[in-house]
């Protein structure tokens, strides 16, 4: 009896010993956190139609304002640049390029080139910013702003006009500046090597919202700068 008693031991402790060992395996590779890209993937495609919802309800305030305040809004976008507007969309579009080179240099194990286009991407974004920061401060000198007096002078459909440009655009540096962090988040993640090509999920999804952010301007710069 003693030595199938014994036998049984040895057993159980080979067995246990096994689990172990295996459960030491998995947990080196998956570090307590569950990877269901496809659900994250639809997780951030829902994300982006709120804010194309938010954008899009603006646009269409947009819509009828020009209808019912046509020629005044012609006024208004001619007192905006042109090349101002088109330096822009260059950079916003060049941007655009430059992630989505991110993301390819990341899949194809170049680390540190992808980092390097992340930095580009960021660089863009800022330039777009202070070009932005440029033609709002012009706006402020002259006294076009929400509230001011001079403003105020003008007719109602210009004061509309300037009012949703002031919303639409300035929400949408917003969304340039929430694109930058987001964009460092994930060069730390690739630069640490938690954002990897087996799981670049992370840079994906940023490279979507980058995107977006893009396409929202795309829409933007005509409807302000080209109407006159």
């Amino acid at each position: 009896m003693s030595d199938k008693g014994t036998a049984r031991n040895d057993a159980s402790r080979a067995e246990g010993a096994d689990a172990s060992s295996a459960t030491g395996a998995d947990s080196h590779h998956v570090p307590g956190v569950v990877y269901d890209p496809v659900a994250v993937k639809i997780g951030m495609w829902l994300f982006l139609f709120t804010e194309l919802l938010l954008f899009g309800t603006l646009f269409i305030v947009y819509g009828v304002y020009l209808h019912d305040f046509n020629w005044q809004f012609r006024l208004g976008s001619a007192a905006l640049s042109i090349p101002i507007g088109t330096v822009n969309t260059v950079i916003l579009l060049t941007s655009s390029l430059t992630m989505a080179l991110s993301i390819a240099a990341l899949q194809r194990a170049d680390k540190k080139r992808s980092i390097g286009l992340m930095w580009i991407t960021i660089l863009f974004a800022l330039a777009f910013l202070v070009i932005k920061s440029f033609e709002w401060a012009g706006k402020f000198e002259h006294g076009v702003y929400p509230g001011s007096d001079h403003l105020l002078e003008l007719t109602k459909g210009e004061n509309v006009f300037y009012g949703l440009y002031f919303t639409m655009t300035g929400l949408h540096a917003l969304h340039v500046i929430i694109g930058i962090g987001l964009i460092l988040f994930a060069m730390k993640r690739v630069a640490g090597e938690r954002t990897t090509p087996e799981r670049p999920l992370l840079l994906e999804n940023t490279g979507l919202y980058w995107h977006l952010v893009d396409l929202i301007w795309i829409f933007l710069f005509p409807l302000f700068y080209l109407i006159s």
